[in-house]
């Protein structure tokens, strides 16, 4: 009895060691896009001063990467589901690492801006295709909570890092450093993740569906564009025909699904409370956080003088609390209730924005802090359940799409929420009253007011950086009360949305 057991028990522990193994790769995989998502608003003012582009260009620069990611997820997630997830996983980390080079000794903006269409492309293959080989990976729904749990734990820690680690390249290096890091990350999780990662895939996929993949895209990225020129510009009627097309093509993307025998995604999974509640609840949870994070590294270096490594550092509490959370939050979701986990993380969040409200400039650190800790707890809470719940939802064989809705709705979310909590504090920001000899570059960004007032007489200058400092932090103030009154909402839709959600307990 003894000798047939200690095999049986000896490959089993091989076997778990395996899909931990494989685990810290899709791990490296997430830390990347989050690292990356982050350094770019560090390095964006070293990027315009060396490729001087202009106003538009600047804009693209930035917003391009999110745009393609944002279009893409879904399609991505469906041809990883059909092609092979870790096949998709290592191609697209390989042309990643690729790409970034050419990001990093890009010399026009011109180039610039289609590196970062490009890294778009390849991020858009990584995230999706993780966590559903996390699905197809942990059978026992107890080891896949914490897997998922870890995964969301590494974003958070990457968006955190992504400032410490690129602040200190940029006061170190060139603003090319801060993409260079990404090649030691991809070298060693395409060469570990070669021998630890199962390839997985659905055995009956049906055909890619190209025109579906070209309806996401143009929607997804007409819909975002529209939202971002209409917040920065005012509705014009260009920006109106863009959210027209977008929104046709999202509609001829959902009709061409339905009517598909093997769709891209199968829009009846919207079907499900648990599923579409955990899905609104992202998106709605980044819109309410991102145009506050977007402007707290702006308030920390261009408001308190903060050196970019130390802005970093200070919002370090953000991703603790998310790390901790995520780690406990599935346990916690199967003592209480889904519900009372999601809503509670959701309502965390709500009060800690609520607290940024009373925002100074001279504001200490520990309030800030000490909010930035509650809101990564809750964030980290709400997050991680909301994934399993996604992740539980479907099929193994629809791992990918699933998980790629998921991700869009964290893009989606951001690309909102920085343009409608972006536009209170700009358009607050811009109505201040400066001393005479302003200059009208001034009034269109803090930087540039801090940029203006260099060249400017001393009390001149003064004057000037008072006024612009007072009217940003009261812009932030009013976006940090409406980003808690939609998180507080939020709390309350999904306390009913995920009524009656379980966790699974046993494989």
């Amino acid at each position: 009895m003894t000798s047939t057991l200690q095999p049986a028990v000896a490959r089993e522990a091989e076997k778990s060691r395996g899909r931990w193994l494989a685990l810290s790769v899709l791990v490296l995989a997430v830390l990347l896009v989050a690292v990356d998502a982050t350094v770019l608003g560090l390095a964006t003012p070293y990027i315009s001063e060396d490729l001087d582009p202009d106003g538009t260009q600047l804009l693209w620069i930035g917003d391009v990467y999110s745009f393609v990611i944002a279009g893409l997820l879904v399609s991505m997630g469906s041809l990883g589901d059909r092609i092979g997830r870790k096949r998709i996983l290592l191609g697209g980390a390989t042309a990643f690492g690729v790409v970034s080079v050419l990001n990093a000794y890009a010399h026009t903006p011109e180039l610039m801006i289609l590196a970062r269409a490009l890294l778009g492309v390849a991020g858009a293959t990584l995230m999706p295709a993780t966590l559903a080989l996390i699905r197809n990976l942990f059978h026992d729904p107890r080891e896949r909570s914490l897997a998922v749990g870890i995964w969301g734990a590494t974003a958070s820690a990457g968006t955190a890092v992504g400032p410490i680690v690129g602040g200190f390249l940029l006061e170190h290096f060139w603003w090319g450093s801060v993409f260079l890091i990404n090649l030691p990350v991809m070298v060693v999780l395409v060469l570990v993740g070669i021998r630890t990662l199962p390839e997985s895939r659905n055995p009956n996929p049906g055909p890619w569906d190209l025109t579906g993949v070209a309806l996401s895209l143009v929607g997804v990225i007409g819909v975002v564009y529209a939202v971002k020129e209409a917040a920065t510009h005012g509705f014009t009627w260009a920006t109106l025909g863009t959210a027209v097309l977008g929104a046709a093509a999202l509609y001829g993307f959902v009709h061409r699904q339905l009517t598909l025998p093997s769709p891209l995604l199968d829009m009846r999974l919207f079907r499900q409370r648990g599923f579409s509640g955990a899905v609104l609840a992202d998106l709605l949870t980044v819109l309410g956080m991102a145009g506050l994070v977007f402007f707290l590294s702006q308030y920390l270096q261009l408001v308190q003088g903060r050196r970019p490594f130390e802005a970093g550092l200070a919002e370090l509490p953000a991703a603790v609390g998310a790390v901790a959370a995520g780690l406990v939050a599935g346990r916690a979701a199967r003592r209480f209730s889904v519900r009372t986990v999601v809503s509670g993380g959701l309502a965390a969040v709500g009060l800690a924005l609520a607290v940024l409200t009373t925002l100074t400039r001279s504001t200490g650190y520990p309030l800030l802090g000490a909010a930035l800790l509650v809101l990564g707890v809750g964030a980290g809470f709400s997050f991680t359940v909301t994934a399993d719940v996604i992740l539980s939802s479907v099929p193994k064989d629809q791992a990918g799409a699933a998980s790629a809705v998921s991700e869009t709705a964290y893009e989606l979310g951001a690309a909102l929420g920085i343009a409608l909590l972006g536009s209170i504090v700009t358009g607050v920001y811009r109505d201040f009253t400066g001393p005479a000899g302003t200059p009208e570059g001034a009034h269109e960004s803090l930087g540039g007011a801090v940029e203006a007032a260099a060249h400017l007489p001393a009390h001149t200058s003064g004057a000037l950086l008072d006024a612009a400092r007072d009217a940003f932090v009261h812009g932030l103030q009013l976006a940090s009360a409406a980003g808690a009154a939609v998180l507080l909402a939020t709390a309350v839709a999904a306390w009913f949305l995920l009524k009656g959600q379980k966790l699974e307990s046993t494989g």
